[in-house]
C-alpha cells in the first residue's frame, strides 16, 4: 500500500453507532457534525427489527437518540435496548443518550423515569443552568428544545451538569464516557417543522408552548445551541484524540 494511502487509512475514523426509533427518524446535527468531524455513521433501528452490535470494538461510540415512546413501555425492543447499553458502559466507549436514550440509561442505573406530579410537559423553549461541575467542562446554553413529557432521576454515581426548573436533572455524566441529556440540540430547521406538524396534538398538554413559540425561539435560542452542540461532541468523542 502507498504510503499516502497507509496514511489516511490510519487516519481513518471508527464509525459512530447511531440508533433511531422511527423508520423517518433522522440524526439531524449530531449526524451532519459527526460526518464533518471525520465520523462515518453506522445506522440502525432497533423498532424495526435491526440488531445492535454485540461489541462497540468496531465503533467510535454511540449515540441513542429520542422517540415518542417511553423508556417505560414493556416492549420488547425497549427492554433489550436499555439491557444493550451494559455494551458501552463495560467497554467504557464514549456513550451519549438524547431524551429517551438519556431515559433508557437512567433505566438502566437503576434510576427512575416518570412525570412530574401534576404531569407537566417541557415542549418548546426552557431555561437550563450548568452545575459547578457542568460549567467546568464548558460553557452551556441559557435555553433548549425540549420535547418530552417524563423526565428522570439521578442515577446513583451519576454526576449532575445542568439543572432545570420543572424537571430539575437535564443533563449528567455517568463514569468517564458515559453523558445523558434531556433536550433536543439535534434538530435542523425541517426537523423542527416536522415536530411542529407533527406534534401539535400535544400541544394542549400542561406547560406545553404553541408551535409559533417553538419556531420564533429558534430564532432567537438556536446558534449558541448550535455552538454547544459541537463542543460537546468533541467533548464526548474527540477527547482521545486530542490525549494523543
Amino acid at each position: 500500500m502507498p504510503r499516502e494511502e497507509r496514511s489516511r487509512s490510519h487516519d481513518r475514523k471508527l464509525p459512530v453507532l447511531i440508533v433511531l426509533h422511527q423508520e423517518r427518524s433522522s440524526p439531524g446535527r449530531v449526524g451532519q457534525m459527526l460526518e464533518e468531524k471525520g465520523y462515518p455513521l453506522d445506522i440502525r433501528r432497533p423498532v424495526l427489527g435491526e440488531d445492535l452490535p454485540k461489541s462497540l470494538r468496531n465503533h467510535a461510540g454511540a449515540v441513542v437518540f429520542g422517540g415518542p415512546m417511553s423508556a417505560n413501555d414493556p416492549d420488547d425492543y425497549i427492554k433489550t435496548e436499555i439491557n444493550w447499553l451494559d455494551v458501552p458502559l463495560k467497554e467504557n466507549k464514549p456513550f451519549l443518550g438524547i431524551c429517551l436514550g438519556a431515559q433508557m440509561l437512567v433505566r438502566h442505573l437503576g434510576g427512575k423515569v416518570e412525570a412530574d406530579r401534576e404531569e407537566r410537559t417541557e415542549i418548546g423553549w426552557y431555561p437550563i443552568r450548568p452545575t459547578e461541575h457542568g460549567r467546568l467542562l464548558m460553557h452551556w446554553p441559557k435555553m433548549v428544545y425540549h420535547f418530552h413529557r417524563e423526565g428522570f432521576s439521578l442515577p446513583n454515581g451519576a454526576k449532575l451538569l445542568a439543572t432545570g426548573d420543572l424537571y430539575p436533572n437535564q443533563a449528567f455524566r455517568y463514569g468517564e464516557n458515559a453523558w445523558a441529556v434531556q433536550f433536543h440540540a439535534e434538530l435542523t430547521r425541517a426537523m423542527m417543522h416536522r415536530w411542529v406538524v407533527h406534534g401539535a396534538h400535544r400541544f394542549v398538554l400542561p406547560n406545553a408552548q404553541q408551535g409559533r413559540e417553538h419556531l420564533e425561539g429558534r430564532m432567537i435560542f438556536d446558534a449558541p445551541l448550535r455552538a454547544w452542540l459541537s463542543d460537546f461532541l468533541d467533548l464526548i468523542f474527540e477527547r482521545d484524540q486530542r490525549a494523543s
